[in-house]
């Protein structure tokens, strides 16, 4: 009888630190997407199950077809869109606690070279891996929820990450940014709590006792966008709820959403969604 024994070295550290799973999500394009740029303080993942589109990452476009992994770093923003006529199927994970490192050869050779930097977006095709297959099991064990189904997945998450480094010319670095520093989050609850008011820098300024050059180059390092920005965006968002659930008037949503006129408030809101505040309400 023949048997061949292969040792297995457990000594070596997991080269992942302290990463972790946030989430595991699939969307399908339905014709109902609103591409708008946003960022995460973690990483996330994309992988295309089926159909055709394109990711917008940092000032750049490029285009994603099946089998196709998209890495997108912390605090970039990013945004996708689907063909209509091969509508996009993916599978998304949330991943705290680490960015990767790509290097301008790896990202020359995914085919997002014209990026500003090396290190916020990179894609690569895993038709010749197991990938799938691991996101598969993973969501199943999700749905299933069986016991001890978040370790299951947190290990999953581990063979993905090293069929990852396998295939493409990239690394794994700590990140140690997860939680935002306490005078961020002072201004993210501020900005969350008083989005109808008239705030500028120097309202922030003041709140935090903090320059506001220093304070603006802080948030937009932790949120991925200024501190004006992410209130325009908050009060884009709140302009659509109150779209989607109330009567009231286009003037009367700019006035609570503190913007100084309507007129204002229909370009941002156009700029951000596409639609007009009056096209949104109709399609929602």
């Amino acid at each position: 009888m023949g048997n061949t024994r292969h040792r297995i070295d457990n000594e070596k550290p997991s080269a992942f630190g302290q990463a972790r799973l946030l989430y595991v999500s699939t969307s399908k394009y339905e014709g109902d997407w609103q591409s708008i740029l946003h960022s995460h303080p973690f990483s996330e993942l994309f992988y295309v199950i089926n159909g055709q589109g394109a990711f917008l990452a940092e000032g750049s476009e490029f285009p994603v077809k099946q089998n196709d992994m998209v890495i997108i770093n912390p605090h970039v923003q990013h945004t996708e869109k689907s063909l209509p006529g091969a509508p996009l199927n993916y599978i998304v994970l949330g991943i705290e606690g680490l960015s990767f490192s790509f290097g301008r050869l790896a990202t020359a050779r995914a085919g997002v070279s014209s990026q500003p930097t090396p290190d916020t977006v990179y894609k690569h095709n895993m038709s010749k891996t197991n990938v799938y297959s691991y996101l598969n099991i993973m969501l199943e064990e999700i749905t299933e929820q069986q016991e001890d189904y978040e370790a299951v997945c947190q290990n999953l998450l581990e063979v993905l990450l090293i069929c990852i480094l396998r295939s493409g010319s990239l690394s794994v670095v700590p990140d140690n940014s997860r939680l935002l520093n306490r005078e961020c989050t002072q201004i993210k609850n501020y900005l969350d709590a008083n989005y109808s008011e008239d705030i500028t820098l120097d309202t922030l300024s003041a709140l935090t006792h903090m320059n506001k050059y220093y304070l603006a180059h802080t948030f937009t390092k932790y949120m991925g966008l200024s501190p004006i920005n992410y209130l325009l965006q908050k009060r884009i968002q709140e302009g659509k709820s109150l779209l989607e659930s109330t009567s009231y008037s286009i003037a009367q949503i700019s006035d609570l959403l503190g913007f100084s006129s309507q007129s204002y408030f229909s370009q941002a809101f156009r700029k951000a969604t596409g639609m007009t505040p009056m096209q949104y309400r109709k399609h929602s």
